[in-house]
């Protein structure tokens, strides 16, 4: 039975102090520092200056196309052994730029690093990025942004491989824990390490709801209930920025406003097969609830879904061109004056894995780029991922379809960011001390117990778990190495039907549908097909069978939890912590509750509205389940 999570702003008054917004030096002091600073050097390069000072000077001098600049995000790769990559670029159909033209000549000062090399290369490959920065006209440094890169997931687009970095399950795991505290450490372990190579802003918290089970991008969300998403991001604001922004800040992109969770059949707004949220339950507002914590909790920047909104008084056209969704609602009515960063790829057509996908224009399809630019613009945008048209402006300004003044809006917020986060007078790191703080033991440590805590047992017939092995006991594995096995000096055997145990552990059904970059994305039925179902039941039949599945989207698994022996659920974990879990090595032990509820079938799936919570008729398992050992079942 679903039971709520207290009101977020409960929890962020009781819990968590407000994060105040930070100034290097109150504008109050300026007229001091003034009469006392260096003139010789550059009014904006004086840390002895307040910033909004700084920020005067700083515009009074760029041209428009430094302007332009300023207002677009662009993935690249940290090149190898601390190198600038020459990866090639195209832009606009006729021009190849690598990644030095990027900064030279285009004139970016963001970009988010889109490969996972060692913290020391990573560091190294910074501090060229800074240098090369250091050779423009205005020297503005380099603000370095990533997607989520400390779970398991590997997606183009919206996750990396951690490498080097301290491994966690995905945020599903984190809100299985159902603890604030948990999660600050988690986001505190994640700045400290995206310090020391230098990135300074977190393409994260993802906190859309999943209402729709299908939902492709769940993993990464912090599941179903808004009021527990509304407490963890408050929690992760606080981890990445602490008290208050600067030197020691990682800046956060709370996204996908509105909230992607209401995917029409829950494919991925990437594509035009999901290019619709729709709000036939006229629940719009329970999925505000997180972004409201959010800006309560002084959240710096807001990323806006790919999607339309159907069924809404809003235009149907994707929320990032959507002036009554920014400027109306996130703006005017929420109260949010800090950074919107739009998501990538809204203006141009772009190869990504060897095939053209379209621009996110969803709802504007036959307009020109131009056309888009300025809607994105009007909309009250104030930067556009994945993009370097600044062609685009340019032209917008010129031919007098814009004022430059509002350019200079957008460029003040962004740079004033820089400033807060001490990148003028602090931009390079230590890629000797990166090799330490990155993956250390201690970060290592919390991350494999999260992987741990957060398992959940859905099922455990006759009380079979924990295991308690006696020599001679035999097992078989399937879907993991069985060296895994052997290497705790547990006898395996070849077949199940020698077996005393068996393990098997699986993923949430998908389909991959389109093209190698749609594939990525999990979509589809959630239910294991027919072939697949009489494996496993082969499987069950000849021998008592511990099954464990990664729920990165709610499995439709009735058939699994009536037959296994026993039945985890995960969210991203390695084998050695399943297995700790099963024997209870160290005392380890399930202490997670799901966060979304598990449909019993898929006409279930299907019968829901893609924007209510917790409409699922008969669920498998409810939001809450989750069992211990020895005791009966969790709720909560």
């Amino acid at each position: 039975m679903y039971t709520p999570i207290p009101s977020w702003s409960n929890l962020l008054m009781s819990a968590l102090a407000l994060i105040p917004l930070a100034s290097a030096i109150p504008c109050s002091s300026c007229s001091t520092h003034l009469a006392t600073s260096n003139s010789t050097i550059l009014p904006y390069l004086n840390p002895q200056l307040c910033i909004q000072d700084r920020l005067d000077d700083l515009l009074s001098r760029m041209t428009l196309e430094e302007k332009a600049g300023q207002l677009f995000i662009k993935q690249i790769p940290a090149g190898i052994n601390g190198t600038i990559d020459n990866t090639t670029f195209v832009l606009d159909g006729n021009r190849n730029l690598t990644t030095a033209p990027l900064i030279t000549e285009i004139l970016l000062s963001h970009f988010n690093v889109n490969n996972a090399r060692s913290a020391k290369q990573m560091a190294e490959w910074h501090n060229a990025i800074q240098e090369l920065a250091l050779q423009t006209r205005l020297k503005i440094p380099v603000t370095i942004a990533s997607d989520p890169r400390h779970a398991f997931a590997d997606t183009v687009g919206s996750s990396i491989a951690s490498g080097q970095f301290s491994k966690f399950p995905e945020s599903l795991g984190i809100a299985a824990l159902r603890d604030p505290v948990l999660a600050e450490l988690y986001a505190t372990i994640i700045r400290e390490e995206y310090l020391a190579v230098g990135i300074r802003s977190a393409l994260q918290p993802q906190i859309d709801v999943v209402t729709e089970p299908r939902m492709a991008r769940s993993g990464q969300t912090f599941g179903e209930d808004a009021n527990l998403t509304a407490s963890m991001v408050v929690a992760l604001i606080k981890g990445f920025q602490g008290t208050e922004l600067g030197l020691k800040s990682v800046t956060t992109v709370t996204k996908h406003f509105p909230g992607a969770g209401p995917a029409r059949n829950g494919n991925d707004s990437h594509f035009a097969t999901g290019k619709d949220n729709t709000y036939f339950g006229d629940f719009l507002d329970y999925h505000l609830i997180p972004f409201k914590a959010a800006i309560a909790a002084g959240g710096r920047q807001i990323m806006p879904s790919y999607a339309r909104p159907i069924g809404t008084k809003y235009p149907e056209v994707a929320f990032g061109f959507n002036k009554p969704v920014i400027t109306g609602l996130l703006r005017e009515k929420l109260g949010f004056d800090g950074i919107v960063v739009s998501d990538w790829g809204l203006i141009t057509d772009q190869a990504i894995l060897g095939v053209i996908e379209p621009a996110r224009a969803w709802g504007l399809e036959n307009t020109t780029e131009l056309e888009r630019a300025k809607l994105v613009l009007d909309a009250g945008v104030d930067q556009f991922g994945g993009e370097i048209c600044t062609e685009l402006l340019i032209e917008l300004v010129s031919s007098g379809q814009i004022p430059e003044s509002r350019l200079d809006i957008s460029v003040r917020k962004l740079l004033e960011e820089k400033f807060l986060l001490g990148l003028f007078d602090n931009r390079f790191v230590d890629p000797e001390a990166a090799d330490t703080v990155v993956g250390n033991a201690y970060f290592a440590r919390i991350g494999n117990e999260t992987q741990r805590r957060a398992y959940t047992l859905l099922t455990n017939q006759n009380d079979i778990l924990p295991l308690r092995p006696t020599d001679g006991t035999k097992f078989y594995a399937r879907g993991f190495n069985a060296t895994y096995l052997s290497a705790r000096n547990l006898t395996v055997v070849d077949s199940p039907e020698k077996a005393d145990f068996c393990f098997l552990r699986l993923s949430t059904p998908w389909e991959a549908r389109g093209s190698p970059f749609r594939q990525r994305y999990h979509e589809g039925r959630l239910d294991f097909n027919t072939s697949e179902i009489a494996a496993h039941s082969a499987l069950f039949n000849s021998c008592p069978t511990i099954v464990d599945v990664l729920l990165d989207r709610p499995a439709v698994i009735p058939e699994v939890a009536a037959e296994a022996a026993a039945l985890f659920g995960h969210y991203g974990a390695s084998a050695d912590a399943f297995l700790d879990v099963v024997f209870n090595k160290d005392g380890w032990e399930p202490e997670g509750k799901l966060p979304f509820d598990m449909p019993r079938s898929m006409g279930a799936v299907e019968a829901q509205v893609a924007d209510v919570p917790f409409d699922t008729v008969d669920p498998l398992f409810g939001f809450g389940h989750g069992l211990s050992y020895g005791r009966t079942a969790l709720c909560g």
